[in-house]
């Protein structure tokens, strides 16, 4: 099912190459605020919704850090017409399903349902939206499964370290610094129902909810749908910005010593100063997929093939979707191999920044990322994910086909000039979180 999918995906591509842009096939309307971006294609009744709203975690101010990710756990455990049980035999009687979850800057919607059950999912998002049950013994429990997260998490190694370099790298009020999990934890105990409440009072609402729907659609009962759902209900708030962090004035090394693990996970990097939407960005990330992207990255090369420090490495950019997010290295070494693997990385970084890249290897990374980006929208789940990733960038539609166009034109100075530009390979933060070397 999942390659007739792809093939099927794939003849759309091809057909809207011969008859247009992808972005002519996407029609886009405004509904009480609602953003709707909907792409009808011809995949066989299968609906795939994907959809965001601000209010995730940085949303948490100077207020309880655990009532963000709260109030998106209790999205589906009842509205105030419809307990849990009832709304999971609805959705199980028609084969669909909606999930809710908090990223930092935002509360994540995923579905997926037939067509002709397409009007009733989307009212049921909204109902779960907008009129949660808040049941209290429903957020005890919610209480306690947040608690057992963070809890696990205090035990990973690439969760700890991925904490620390965001804490590292970006000042305090930056909507990409993420909280302490001790904070957190704390935070959890504390939290109330009456907080969660409040906060889906003040930031929930339709005014900044994106929903994108891909697939075998029959848009004007959804439309109307979402007219009569959306009536009366007001709210909601833009994302958050912040101005761009700025590299550390020297190399900052912050070890987390963590008693019986078998590797220890590395994070070399800084903030990258920019945004998707920046001029210099796309030429960021390509540099970087050069660097350390799959087993064709120079790190994977260099520091797993040649020398054999690591299993893996990898180089990217991220978080750059509604601020400026950050550029890094993450690779895991043994605890006995960690300096020479440290070492080893750093020299490579130092030379990609110091040398630049070359012909070869950008024409080769183009095809690359033009194919893999080509390929992920030969799916309902692909296309509707690079719809709403599109307009939360700040991009217009026709970034759709704009894109490969402009990988395709990046010249190697463009990619070197951004390499140099942005990055200060003496000015970086260094995580270690593992069993440390003695010393360290």
């Amino acid at each position: 099912m999942k390659s007739q999918g792809i093939a099927v995906g794939l003849f759309l591509l091809a057909s809207a190459s011969a008859s247009g842009g992808i972005a002519d096939k996407v029609i886009r309307s405004s509904i009480d605020g609602v953003d709707l971006i909907a792409s009808p294609t011809a995949v066989k009744d299968v609906v795939t919704i994907v959809g965001s709203m601000p209010a995730g975690d940085a949303f948490a101010g100077s207020g309880n850090l655990a009532v963000p990710t709260l109030t998106a756990m209790m999205l589906d455990k009842g509205t105030t017409t419809s307990d849990k049980f009832a709304i999971a035999q609805r959705l199980e009687s028609v084969g669909a399903r909606i999930s809710f979850s908090a990223s930092e800057q935002t509360l994540d919607i995923q579905a997926k349902c037939l067509r002709k059950d397409a009007p009733a999912i989307v009212h049921l998002i909204i109902e779960q939206l907008r009129t949660p049950a808040f049941s209290p013994a429903e957020f005890e429990k919610a209480r306690l499964q947040l608690t057992g997260a963070i809890r696990r998490s205090l035990d990973d190694t690439d969760t700890r370290a991925d904490i620390a370099f965001s804490r590292a790298i970006f000042p305090a009020g930056h909507p990409n610094r993420k909280a302490a999990a001790e904070d957190v934890l704390a935070a959890v105990e504390h939290a109330t129902l009456a907080d969660v409440k409040a906060f889906h009072a003040k930031y929930y609402g339709p005014a900044h909810l994106t929903l994108a729907m891909v697939g075998d659609l029959e848009l004007k009962p959804v439309q109307a749908q979402l007219r009569k759902d959306l009536a009366g209900w007001h709210g909601g708030v833009p994302a958050l910005s912040a101005p761009p962090a700025t590299p550390p004035a020297a190399a900052v090394t912050q070890p987390i010593n963590m008693p019986d693990k078998t590797s220890v996970s590395v994070i070399l990097g800084q903030a990258s100063g920019l945004r998707y939407s920046d001029t210099d960005a796309l030429a960021l990330r390509v540099g970087a997929a050069i660097l350390g992207s799959g087993f064709t990255g120079r790190l994977m090369h260099v520091v797993r093939d040649r020398e054999g420090l690591t299993y893996g490495i990898y180089s990217g950019v991220s978080d750059d979707t509604f601020t400026d997010g950050d550029w890094l290295v993450g690779a895991s070494f043994a605890p006995e191999l960690l300096d020479k693997g440290v070492a080893s990385t750093k020299r490579e970084v130092e030379r990609w920044w110091r040398e630049g890249i070359t012909q070869e290897e950008l024409t080769a990374r183009k095809t690359d990322l033009i194919g893999v980006y080509k390929v992920s929208l030969a799916t309902t789940g692909g296309l509707a994910g690079t719809l709403l990733r599109t307009v939360q960038r700040g991009k217009p539609l026709s970034w759709l086909d704009d894109y490969p166009k402009a990988v395709d034109a990046l010249t190697v100075d463009q990619v070197n000039a951004a390499i140099r530009r942005h990055l200060k390979p003496d000015n970086m933060v260094l995580i270690q979180a593992g069993t440390l070397p003695k010393g360290k």
